[in-house]
């Protein structure tokens, strides 16, 4: 199994640069050098042209704040919904539109450097290796896939094609986490044993009957690419344009949508990979539980995960706990009664053989516990690379750098592995829910009593077969995911 060498500043990769705009001279153009042209003016060869999946929505937001980047060039966009993608074709009147991504792909692959890819979970794999196998470098959101496997091979497929990588969890270039790193290598708060993570979502309506009901699709919409690599259902206003996130089929639920941005911190921070095993308890409403029509299609109103993480050097474990649905964990006895516990969207708590510390979401508002510690004690001086551009603009400069130069936060071969050990939640709460459907099965497969046993290497189940069906789903004919 491949070791991470840092997660702040992955080692660099051997490899040729890839010249960006590299069609210029083809076509006949001369490159000015840079000091004809003027001060402050950028080269067409030092200029990123950026296609984007997805361009409603987040997908929207992305590419707004990659073109805050005077590098960036935005010059395609492609998205199922054009009720979805307007703001975005107004804005950016010049770039050419498209539905289906594979056809921009191919039409504009003589045209673009790089591929924003911000669709429903479903589709994040599929997207991303197509640019990939390209050679064009890739910004993927949270959570990188939607399963365990597609996490592996997008990790595989970075190191293969060569190509600068970066997954949307924009607290990984924050201040924030590399403030707690400095703060544990500087042994403030001794060896961390056990880690609280929690959030608020769901936000969107989860742990509901599977939505019924015969609709007309909108005209602006094309169901068929919406739906995907999944199984063809019927089109139901439940799931467009947000609510996907609560449907296994489409989303991932509470613990995908915002794990990235809350765990991101532990796994920056501890050294720690793969975990070892994972426990799960959830909770759905009592209507729900009980409908004919709940077949576990869905994500349940709140869970309760506990993984166990080996460290990489195997003497020891540590216990990661994670709620979400509203629920929190025990209120440290250092945390005095009026002060604030993480943030409005969730945070973290580590505890450590000499103290504890506290983040927000996204790493923010780091401190030591108690609170008094921030003025007490010596924080130690700066010693990582702090990222003042930002997590978009940090991989448009890196696409132009090019690969084994250039740096991000959240490169593949760290999202990856980061992707593939928040998933084992999910796979957990899948797995019960498929013994459990309606809270039966109180005998020896009842899930809430068992811990499934992992084997990173295998990317399987050991103790509960029926489990690994989650590891890897089929996709329907049309769709595929080939390295």
């Amino acid at each position: 199994m491949k070791k991470i060498v840092t997660p702040f500043i992955p080692a660099f990769q051997t490899s040729r640069r890839k010249f960006i705009k590299n069609s210029a001279l083809a076509a006949g153009f001369y490159i000015i050098p840079r000091h004809v042209l003027g001060k402050g003016f950028i080269a067409p060869s030092d200029k990123l042209n950026i296609a984007a999946i997805g361009a409603g929505g987040k997908g929207g937001n992305d590419i707004m704040e990659f073109s805050k980047s005077p590098k960036a060039n935005i010059v395609a966009l492609c998205d199922v919904d054009e009720r979805a993608s307007a703001g975005s074709r107004k804005h950016f009147s010049k770039a050419n539109c498209y539905v289906d991504f594979r056809e921009m792909l191919e039409k504009e692959k003589n045209n673009i450097d790089a591929v924003s890819v911000s669709t429903p979970d479903n589709t994040h794999a599929i997207a991303a290796l197509s640019a990939m196998q390209l050679q064009k470098h890739v910004y993927v959101q949270k959570p990188l896939t939607h399963d365990i496997y597609e996490a592996r091979i997008l990790t595989q497929a970075a190191e293969k094609y060569k190509v600068i990588t970066q997954m949307g969890n924009q607290g990984g270039s924050s201040d924030g986490v590399r403030k707690m790193k400095e703060w544990y290598d500087a042994d403030l708060i001794g060896e961390v044993h056990t880690v609280h993570c929690w959030t608020n979502r769901p936000v969107w309506p989860q742990g509901i009957a599977t939505p019924s009901g015969k609709f007309d699709v909108p005209k602006e919409l094309n169901w068929d690419l919406w739906v995907g690599p999944a199984k063809m259902i019927d089109y139901n206003p439940a799931y467009v344009p947000f609510s996907w996130r609560g449907w296994w089929a489409f989303g991932t639920g509470a613990l995908g949508d915002m794990a990235c941005h809350i765990m991101d911190p532990v796994f920056r921070i501890l050294p720690i990979l793969y975990p070892s095993d994972v426990e799960c308890s959830v909770a759905n409403t009592w209507k729900t539980m009980w409908a004919e029509n709940n077949n576990s299609d869905g994500c349940p109103v709140s869970s309760i995960i506990h993984l166990t993480y080996p460290t990489n050097d195997g003497k020891r474990k540590i216990k990661v706990n994670w709620m979400d649905g509203g629920l929190l964990p025990q209120r440290p006895d250092e945390l005095l009664p009026n002060e604030e516990m993480g943030n409005w969207d969730g945070g973290v708590i580590m505890e450590g053989t000499k103290g504890k510390m506290m983040c927000g979401c996204y790493g923010s508002n780091p401190t030591l516990l108690p609170t008094k510690r921030m003025k007490e004690e010596t924080l130690p001086k700066e010693t990582l690379k702090r990222v003042p551009e930002g997590h978009y603009v940090q991989w448009v400069n890196a696409c132009i750098d090019g690969y084994g130069k250039g740096i991000t936060s959240s490169p593949f071969e760290y999202a990856g592995p980061f992707t593939e050990s928040i998933l084992m939640g999910n796979l957990a709460i899948r797995s019960w829910q498929m013994v459990n459907p309606k809270l039966k099965g109180w005998g020896d497969k009842y899930l809430g009593r068992k811990k499934l046993e992992w084997n990173a290497h295998e990317m399987k189940i050991m103790n509960f077969d029926e489990a690994n069906v989650f590891v890897k789903r089929e996709y329907r004919n049309g769709w595929k995911l080939e390295l």
